[in-house]
Formats: C-alpha cells, structure tokens, sequence
C-alpha cells in the first residue's frame, strides 16, 4: 500500500506518488481492488456491515483534461504518435464493447488525451470532462461495500448499480432488502430490475407524465389491469397494439370517433385527432415504488441516504480529492478504489479505537 496515500488520514493526497502512478501501468492492476476487498472483510468481521439497507449514489471528478482543449470525434485523428495513449486505446477498445440497448447518441464533444472522460455539467455547474464517482454503502455505517468508475452520465451510473450490486452478492454473499437512491436512479427499467431482484426500492419514480397546459395527465386516465386497457375520464377504452417504442414504452390510443364527440376533447387532446396514453413496460414496478413512497421506512431510507452524500463530501473537503491524476477508466478505477480503501479504514479505525463505554464513565467522574 503507498504509504504518502495513507499516512495522513486527515489529508490524503490520492495519486500522487510515483508507486500509485506506476501500478496504474502494470500487471498489479487487481491490487486494489484485492486490498479494498480485504477491508470490507475486515468491516464485516467487525459487525460493521449488517446488510439489510443500501444506498447508492455518484459524484463527478473532474478529469485530468482540459475542459477548453475538447473536440468533435470525427476531427480527432487518432493515429498520430501522440495520440498512442493507454487511454486512448481503452477508448477506441471500448467502441465496440457498447451497450446496443443504451439507447443514446454519441458525445458531440470529447478529449483527446482522455476520451474516456465526459463532457458534463453535473458536478458544480461548470462544463467539465469527468468521471462518476459510485458508491455502494451499507446504511448501518456508511462501510462502502462497493466502488465503480464510469463516464459521469447518469445512464452509465444507474448500470453500474447492477454491476455493484451483483460483485457484492457474488463476493460477500451480502445482498440488501432495500436500496435507497435520488431520482436519477428511479427509471422504470431499474425499479423494474429490482423489483425482481426482491430489493425494495427506496427510491423516487422519475416521472414526466404530468401536464401543465390544463389538459388532462396521465394520472386522470384510470388503469384497468384485467383487461389491460386505459379508462378516460368519459368512460372511453384506450388500447394498444402491443408495439414497445423506444425500448420501454406502449402506446395506448383512443379510437378517433369516440374523441371527435367527445364532451371533454378540449381538456384532453384539442390540437390531435385522438388521445394516446405512454405506459412503461415496467409501469407495475413504477406503481409499487409509488405506494412505497408513502410509508415511514420510505422516509427514513430518504433521511438514511445522505450518508452516502457525506461520503463524498469528506473526500472533497477533507482528502481533497476533487480533480483526477490518472486517465482512463483503469486509471479512475484504481484511484476511487484508493478513496474507498482510505476511507473504509477510517470507519473502521474509529470502530476499533473506541473507548469502551466504562472507560469514558471513569474519566468524566
């Protein structure tokens, strides 16, 4: 372990010395993820981690690229000598390994020396290239029980929730009753995840449905689940051809003679021939996080939550970790697992170094 990374738990500069530079570069690359592993064992051991409530959450780190020096992919020629870059080559090796069901456009704008970075406004509202950040905490003692680096989009964070969530059953056979997360993590595709995980989400629906122009929103069409359809506010059946468009969503339709006569057609659809109805293809997991919403745990969880928040706040304000040494996702990856391992051992040295409760009864009297 580099000892200038961890000697000064109050000021851990990360990166910094030519060791953890070096590893980045070599076949040890598994060395921290082996060592933070080693710690989370260790927390365990301690009654540390208790495994029922999770909370995940991620924070930007601003790349080690200059925000003013971005191009468009297609003007970056990358066969110039100074472009042979490990992080390059991860870049263009990673081009093909791409989510076909991510369902995104290509960045209009990427960095030639680290391409893997992106182009965001996320982290304090200043266009940036940087990386997330993941966590996955224990609520019990904000322990991190898992790490992940990805590309600081909100799409590429939510599937490494997956990632974590699946390495943690798999390493530590720990799998939690609830997860607790922000909106960003409350899409249908995730919740319905999760729901089939048996994981109950402590999570806010992310939904647009809701109308401001005085016409009628989705939430005023009534669900029949029986047969499948959707009741409009002047008893009409809406239904659906079955048809899933972009990836999760059917359309349910109005018939076109029932809307021209109908009293309400100004209140509901005045500018389209017949009213059409969105519906998730994961709407049933939607409505359970829905009525979860309501409960006292849910609150609680939304309260517990922020404890994953004050995990990245220590490590900017008190490690001052806010700006990245490494490029790449290999170079992320290693220096958040270093922030983790500092930052786990900090738990775990204030668990262990803790006056027994008679010793602190003898010094008050």
């Amino acid at each position: 372990m580099c000892g200038s990374a961890i000697s000064n738990f109050g000021h851990v500069s990360f990166g910094t010395c030519h060791f953890c530079q070096r590893r980045a570069s070599t076949k040890g690359r598994h060395l921290f993820r082996h060592v933070f592993e080693e710690v989370v064992r260790a927390c365990m051991n301690a009654g540390l981690v208790k495994g029922q409530g999770f909370a995940v959450d991620a924070s930007v780190m601003e790349a080690d690229a200059s925000r003013y020096h971005g191009k468009a992919p297609d003007e970056i020629d990358w066969s110039l000598p100074e472009r042979q870059t490990r992080a390059a080559a991860e870049f263009l090796a990673g081009l093909d390994d791409e989510d076909p069901d991510a369902n995104r456009k290509p960045p209009k704008v990427i960095s030639p020396v680290d391409p893997c970075s992106a182009w965001t406004a996320k982290a304090n509202k200043r266009v940036q290239f940087g990386y997330g950040l993941n966590y996955l905490i224990d609520i019990e003692n904000a322990v991190i029980v898992d790490v992940e680096a990805t590309p600081a989009r909100t799409y590429d964070e939510v599937e490494a929730t997956k990632t974590m969530l699946d390495r943690t059953k798999r390493r530590f056979d720990l799998e939690p009753k609830r997860l607790a997360a922000d909106t960003a993590y409350g899409t249908g595709r995730f919740l319905g995840w999760l729901v089939g995980r048996r994981i109950v989400p402590h999570i806010p629906v992310r939904d647009a449905s809701e109308r401001d122009d005085g016409t009628f929103s989705r939430a005023d069409f009534r669900w029949d689940g029986r047969r499948g359809v959707y009741i409009c506010p002047n008893g009409r059946v809406l239904h659906t051809t079955g048809t899933v468009h972009d990836g999760s969503m059917l359309r349910y339709r109005a018939s076109k003679f029932d809307c021209d006569v109908c009293a309400l057609k100004m209140q509901c659809c005045p500018n389209i021939p017949a009213r059409q109805v969105p519906r998730d293809i994961h709407e049933h997991a939607r409505d359970v996080t829905r009525r979860l919403m309501r409960t006292k745990a849910f609150i609680k969880s939304r309260d517990e939550r922020k404890r994953v928040e004050m995990r990245f706040a220590h490590l900017k304000t008190h490690h001052r970790f806010e700006r990245m040494r490494l490029r790449g996702l290999s170079g992320a990856r290693d220096e958040f697992h270093l922030a983790a391992i500092v930052q786990n051992l900090k738990t775990l040295a204030n668990h262990v170094w803790r006056p027994p409760p008679n010793t602190m009864v003898g010094c008050a009297a």
